[in-house]
């Protein structure tokens, strides 16, 4: 097994937690999978993985060699494909990073569509609400909502989604629905705040063409989409959030809209990656498949906000 050979087996292992697996993805048998990382381990003169019966798992010095790796075969591959014939039929590894909820609701029940397109592109899919250092961490492509922060990298807008206010009956009835956007400071709201920052995000609503922030006031704050829907089924408060996420909660009446007559600001997801990637073609042909994938779920985009923004 030849240095990059050893390499790409190191990332399968790092990425499946498993020698068996990696070896059974490179066609190699197990025995020569194991022997080429000692004899890497030896040539390096540090340890990369610590194995147990039940686990593989990557040392500090692995860590920071396994990212140093991604790097590497990822330059390479992108060199490959900088030849025509490559270019029309990408292949190589593709690491992509979106929250659960886009995960589970939206690419993952058609990934097999993007497969069947592209045989020769493998997806490495890490889901999480935490800020991805995409160039540290070998990431090649995120989907985020909200609009990007981060300016140094390129952004492709896939969907504005529609965004309500709702609660649980159980909410609503012990302290009454609100009627005009002014109940709000009233009432209790489950707070969202990010990870990586102290903002803690209000809720928005249209007034008269104009954007109006209010501040409501509650007694709990989460950081994770997931448990942000958990805690508003549980009448902790009100909450504000893309339709598609509470769609079968809305019909099953487990939370229930209000403030309908003015409208949530649609919250915008893009799609972002590192510069140096804006010519790789494994991420061209998925944010292309991404955005007709949103397109036909959300809705075509206004001219003005499609393509790149910088």
């Amino acid at each position: 097994m030849d240095r990059l050979d050893t390499l790409q087996l190191f990332t399968r292992i790092v990425e499946t937690g498993s020698f068996s697996r990696a070896a059974d993805m490179l066609d190699v048998p197990r025995a020569s999978a194991t022997h080429a990382i000692k004899q890497l381990e030896t040539r390096l003169g540090t340890r990369l993985l610590e194995r147990t019966t039940r686990q593989v798992r990557t040392t500090l010095d692995g860590q920071a060699f396994y990212e140093r790796c991604v790097h590497i075969i990822s330059e390479l591959d992108d060199a490959e494909a900088s030849m025509r014939h490559v270019a029309a039929n990408p292949r190589g590894v593709l690491r992509v990073d979106m929250h659960g909820t886009h995960a589970t609701q939206v690419v993952l029940p058609r990934i097999h569509e993007f497969r069947d397109r592209y045989p020769g592109i493998d997806l490495v899919v890490s889901s999480g609400d935490r800020l991805v250092d995409l160039v540290r961490e070998g990431v090649d492509c995120v989907i985020r909502g909200g609009n990007p922060r981060d300016s140094t990298l390129v952004a492709r807008r896939l969907a504005l989604m529609p965004q309500v206010i709702c609660a649980s009956p159980a909410y609503l009835e012990k302290f009454g629905t609100p009627h005009q956007p002014d109940d709000l400071m009233l009432h209790q709201a489950v707070r969202f705040f990010s990870s990586t920052t102290a903002i803690d995000y209000p809720i928005v609503l249209d007034i008269d063409g104009q954007v109006k922030e209010f501040d409501v006031g509650g007694w709990i704050s989460v950081n994770d989409a997931e448990n942000y829907v958990t805690t508003a089924l549980s009448g902790c408060g009100l909450i504000q959030l893309p339709r598609f996420h509470i769609a079968d909660a809305l019909r099953d009446g487990h939370l229930v809209e209000v403030l309908a007559d003015w409208q949530s600001p649609p919250l915008p997801v893009t799609a972002l990656y590192p510069y140096r990637r804006q010519l790789s073609p494994r991420v061209r042909v998925f944010v292309d498949w991404l955005v007709g994938l949103y397109e036909q779920k959300f809705g075509v985009l206004p001219v003005a906000m499609k393509g790149e923004i910088s």
